[in-house]
């Protein structure tokens, strides 16, 4: 089994303490203050979110799954692909879907798993190398802001980009990413991306409203890792959980909002931050998109949308490009 597996890790030991001191100093002396929402992620952080995509209110995940369930063999057809690149493939859970959809056409070869963590990439391997007799494994250890271009060129390529979190990148980090990605592929390769899709305001704001409050405290996790993790002294109960969509940009918009005016000690930066009463800390934006929108932008980019799915309610999208 284990010559049908190999991993490259692209990340030394200090790797995300590096980016994360780097992330505090910059984005806490910005105005208005900000930090990337990848810091959300401990293993609480990772807890809280799978708690949040189980909630009713919290509709995407269970959208895209009924998608794929249902056009996973379509999507198969339709790339022509042997090789399966998934960004940010996690445990696996929606991979299998996709595995399906290519091996039940016959044209299984390949997955690349592009992820994080090694421990989660390694363990979700070995158990598809069990379900998937025929597939062999090359899995990238990385980050997405550096170490896209080492994924593996081999195949005829489906790169796949799923959970919607193509809308946690404003605009212009949106056509550098897609950019980035394009430049791995070659002509007949394609690109399956998962968006949320414009709706009523308050469906859209319920979703990360939850009445239990396990979104709210999903955003304050970022507080924890701080504290954690540079030695910060905020008082996460001194914050309060904010997400409005904007109407202007059709996105949501996260931020933690100070109760009070307060001082925050980030010992490990010898850095001091004061928040004024009301002043938001802005963590996270979640853009929602229509199909004329992400037809522009993959477009851009080189991509010609050919295939678009939704679910039953219209929710949710995947939608299929192609390099030409």
């Amino acid at each position: 089994m284990t010559s049908r597996l190999r991993v490259d890790n692209y990340l030394d030991a200090d790797y995300f303490d590096r980016a994360l001191r780097s992330d505090v100093l910059a984005g806490l002396q910005l105005s208005p203050k900000k930090l990337p929402p990848k810091w959300f992620y401990d293993d609480r952080g990772s807890e809280l979110f799978e708690q949040i995509t189980r909630l009713d209110e919290y509709y995407p995940t269970e959208a895209e799954r009924s998608i794929l369930r249902t056009y996973a063999s379509d999507i198969a057809r339709a790339s022509g692909a042997d090789t399966l690149v998934e960004l940010g493939s996690g445990a696996a859970d929606k991979t299998r879907v996709l595995l399906d959809g290519l091996s039940q056409t016959g044209q299984l070869e390949r997955f690349v798993p592009f992820d994080v963590s090694e421990g989660i990439l390694r363990s979700s391997s070995r158990d598809l190398l069990e379900e998937y007799p025929e597939l062999t494994i090359c899995g990238v250890v990385g980050d997405f802001e550096h170490h896209l271009g080492k994924i593996p060129t081999e195949g005829k390529k489906l790169t796949a980009l799923l959970g919607g979190t193509v809308g946690n990148f404003d605009p212009d980090l949106r056509r550098r990413f897609l950019h980035e990605i394009v430049a791995g592929m070659t002509p007949g390769d394609s690109f399956l991306l998962g968006t949320d899709l414009v709706k009523d305001i308050d469906r859209l704001e319920l979703a990360y409203n939850d009445p239990s409050g396990i979104t709210a405290e999903f955003n304050k996790n970022v507080l924890h890792v701080l504290n954690d993790r540079v030695a910060a002294n905020f008082d996460p109960d001194q914050f309060e959980h904010y997400a409005k969509f904007d109407t202007d940009n059709e996105w949501i918009d996260i931020r933690l909002r100070s109760l009070t005016d307060q001082d925050v000690r980030v010992a490990e930066l010898d850095l001091d931050i004061h928040f004024a009463e009301g002043e938001f800390l802005h963590t996270e934006i979640s853009a929602k998109f229509r199909k004329e929108k992400v037809a522009a932008e993959v477009a851009e980019v080189g991509l010609e949308l050919t295939e678009w799915w939704t679910d039953e309610r219209g929710d949710y999208a995947l939608s299929l490009s192609v390099l030409k």
